[in-house]
């Protein structure tokens, strides 16, 4: 066995591969044509965030088996060109969570305390004790946005500062949260109520800029931001504003949209504390990603066990065959269920009906789950990984099977659990390729499960309809399948528009206030 170790890693990870015997190529700062070279005979390459595995490198190296990211994500691997390839690609989720938890706590108390600024003082020869009054956190409120593992680490130190713990998660349970003593809150109330605020969240379209100028300007004034997770979760101009204004007391930050910083204005206010993403710069951390990262390779490489994998499903290629189409179905029946629910997610129902039911189908649950977690969560969970990812947010699976048919041949059911009731949508694949939904909150609807929808419930009365065609019709939206469903007095819709269409709030809210309609979403599939 040949293994490329493109970046820095502790001695100690790189025993455990040289203890089997194999050739470890350890060199870091390579050239991509030099690395290309050097993978051409490889069965293995190891990185952490430096060293980009490209399409071209991994087309380059023929033998190539597996790809092991020593640290959380995988943005530095073309995971979709590994995945054709047939290449493992794996990583070590979580084994630096408390170093960079242990970073936001400091970076907390460097805000309440003005270390950076009093020791600045003290090297240039002032004593200037007055200046730097600080406070306790000690009964100040924190608020996490995120309460994934980090979050959580976050969260149990700061209850030894006796501090009140508020968090916003639309992806925990409230058992996870009663064993950690937090309160659940929204957003909004995160914003309005923390003392200091600590960013836990993965980046995402939804994520994005979520802190920004029209949350800040309602924010509990003289909120501090301690950010550790991902630059573009903040809006940096709208932070240096509200810093200036007084609005926000300070910020501590670790990450940066652009990182080297080219715009220094925010690191450069006095309020505001920086670091150069170092959160998961420890000794401690660094040791324990280049150990789980080579274990696992060893495991893989030498008894073929695969262990935190990103792109590879336990299946047999002949079952893999036939639960492609099905595969499909569940994540857009996720992704479709997620964006019609705004609740805590407490449980998930999948329960499979006719030919469907008689075989393993481990994977659909996961693919709902790929489905149901991509508006909020980071791109990094897979079939493989999702259910691991539920469990770690105390999210139930609920499994069920029944050999009737239901009117189709094979038919997934997906049951949303939440506090606030229940999201019901089931799906069926039409000519072995189309997966179609035909069941919203249990009332038949058939319909494409791709696109732009407008879904719709209300009273089942004459002129809705032609009361949606008009408003969609005055701004120039294009109505390209509409497709209804009755029951009782009740009525779902779903219209799906033309890809290039704009759908403001506007319109929503037009929809809205028409007569009978009880409820309005967009859903992008």
């Amino acid at each position: 066995m040949k293994i490329v170790v493109a970046d820095d890693l502790p001695p100690s990870a790189l025993d455990l591969l040289r203890a089997e015997g194999w050739t470890v190529d350890a060199r870091t700062g390579r050239a991509p044509e030099q690395l290309a070279s050097d993978l051409a005979d490889a069965d293995a390459v190891v990185v952490r965030s430096a060293t980009k595995i490209t399409s071209a490198l991994i087309n380059a190296a023929p033998k190539l088996r597996v790809i092991a990211r020593a640290g959380t994500g995988v943005d530095n691997v073309d995971v979709t060109t590994a995945s054709t390839r047939g290449i493992v690609v794996m990583n070590a989720p979580g084994a630096n969570s408390i170093s960079v938890a242990e970073l936001a706590v400091g970076l907390m108390l460097a805000l309440a305390r003005h270390l950076p600024a009093a020791d600045a003082a003290m090297k240039q020869g002032k004593w200037e004790k007055k200046k730097f009054l600080g406070e306790e956190v000690r009964e100040k409120t924190l608020g996490l946005a995120g309460l994934g593992r980090i979050g959580q680490e976050v969260a149990r130190r700061a209850q030894a500062f006796d501090m009140r713990i508020i968090a916003h998660d639309p992806f925990i349970s409230e058992d996870v949260v009663a064993d950690l003593g937090v309160e659940l809150v929204s957003l909004d109330d995160l914003f309005a109520r923390s003392d200091y605020l600590s960013l836990h969240m993965p980046s995402t379209s939804t994520t994005k800029n979520i802190v920004n100028a029209e949350r800040l300007a309602k924010s509990k004034k003289g909120i501090r931001i301690i950010n550790t997770a991902r630059g573009d979760l903040i809006d940096e101009t709208a932070l240096a504003d509200a810093i200036e204004a007084g609005q926000v007391g300070g910020a501590a930050l670790d990450v940066f949209q652009k990182e080297p910083t080219v715009d220094h204005r925010l690191q450069s206010l006095p309020q505001v504390v920086a670091t150069p993403h170092i959160a998961a710069s420890t000794r401690e951390g660094q040791e324990l990603v280049g150990m789980e990262t080579m274990a696992a390779l060893r495991d893989f490489l030498r008894d073929g066990i695969i262990r935190n994998a990103v792109n590879f499903p336990a299946v047999s290629a002949e079952e893999f065959i036939r639960l492609k189409p099905f595969l499909e179905l569940g994540e857009r029946l996720g992704h479709f269920v997620a964006q019609m629910n705004d609740g805590r997610v407490k449980a998930l129902g999948v329960r499979y009906y006719g030919d469907l039911a008689l075989g393993r189908n481990e994977m659909l649950v996961n693919s709902v789950l790929v489905g149901l977690f991509k508006p909020m969560l980071e791109a990094g969970v897979t079939p493989v990984n999702a259910r691991n990812v539920a469990n770690e947010r105390g999210i139930e699976i609920i499994e069920s099977r029944s050999t009737r048919s239901r009117n189709y041949t094979s038919l997934l059911s997906v049951k949303l659990h939440t506090p606030g009731g229940d999201r019901w949508v089931e799906g069926a694949v039409f000519e072995r390729t189309y997966p179609r939904l035909v069941l919203l909150d249990g009332i038949g609807v058939e319909t494409p499960l791709e696109g732009t929808m407008i879904v719709i419930r209300n009273t089942d009365q004459p002129g809705v309809i032609g009361d949606i065609g008009t408003i969609l019709g005055k701004h120039r939206v294009n109505i390209a399948n509409f497709a209804l469903g009755r029951q009782g007095d009740s009525a779902v819709g779903v219209v799906i528009v033309d890809e290039t269409a704009e759908i403001p709030e506007a319109v929503l809210e037009e929809l809205r206030n028409v007569k009978g309609i009880r409820e309005v979403r967009l859903v992008r599939v």
